[in-house]
């Protein structure tokens, strides 16, 4: 897993005030915003935003940098989706996933290096139906993207409890990762944003975070999210035996002279 410390820890200022780990009631709220008509689109690059969850980008393209500026002198609010291929320096539409998310501007930086990073919120999903500017950044016709409501049963909840305990256990055999990680999967209270979560933070492709995006059953995504990091954990259980045995060796022959 990767925990970006930006993620996880609540920037706070006068202007802004946020602690990425969403309460049921928040969700509840985020559920009900209508989905705008139209948004400028922010192409990612090697990323997939999930609802709810806090993520730093760095912006460097020119279109990027003038649509960030502009949203952020509005409200702030902007479609982002990841690209399909990351090498494309100016995409058209086909070179998008058709699934994005509906993103909160939450502060923004400009670096020495002249880039600006920018920590957005997503809010909810969303389908991108057409292209309907490019100068000077994009400009998409969107629509509300349907996705299941949480299920109420014993078989789910025993589902989800795997999942947060097994994040837990690759966390705990996971020395980079910051404790907070491990703060906030204890205290994440909303099912769906637990999911959406740990997704973001798994060591996975884009085409497979972009799957669980756009998977609008949340049974099927945890069933798929718990796989994907059932997977990290027997990798990570690999690597661990492999440099244990190697510093044994190492031991080993040290005392050998």
């Amino acid at each position: 897993m990767k925990f970006d410390t930006l993620s996880l820890a609540g920037v706070i200022d006068d202007e802004t005030e946020f602690i990425p780990l969403m309460t049921s009631e928040d969700e509840e709220e985020m559920n009900q915003e209508k989905t705008p008509d139209v948004l400028p689109i922010l192409p990612l690059r090697n990323t997939v935003l999930f609802p709810g969850v806090v993520i730093p980008i760095t912006v460097g393209r020119d279109k990027s940098i003038k649509l960030i500026q502009d949203a952020n002198k509005g409200d702030k609010t902007i479609g982002v989706i990841s690209q399909r291929d990351d090498s494309i320096e100016e995409p058209d539409q086909e070179h998008l996933y058709n699934v994005g998310t509906v993103a909160r501007i939450l502060k923004m930086f400009r670096m020495p290096d002249g880039n600006t990073t920018v920590i957005i919120q997503g809010k909810k999903r969303f389908n991108l139906l057409e292209f309907i500017e490019t100068e000077p950044y994009i400009k998409a016709r969107i629509s509300a993207y349907e996705v299941s409501k949480t299920p109420k049963d014993e078989k789910f909840d025993a589902l989800v409890s795997s999942i947060k305990d097994m994040a837990l256990r690759i966390i705990e055999q996971s020395p980079n990762i910051p404790t907070e990680a491990s703060f906030a999967i204890k205290n994440i209270e909303s099912s769906s944003f637990l999911i959406n979560f740990i997704a973001s933070n798994m060591n996975a492709e884009v085409d497979e975070k972009q799957e669980l995006l756009e998977e609008a059953q949340i049974r099927k995504r945890a069933e798929l999210l718990l796989k994907h990091i059932n997977q990290e954990f027997k990798m990570l259980e690999l690597k661990n035996d492999i440099q244990s045995k190697v510093k044994t060796d190492i031991d080993k022959q040290q005392k050998e002279y």
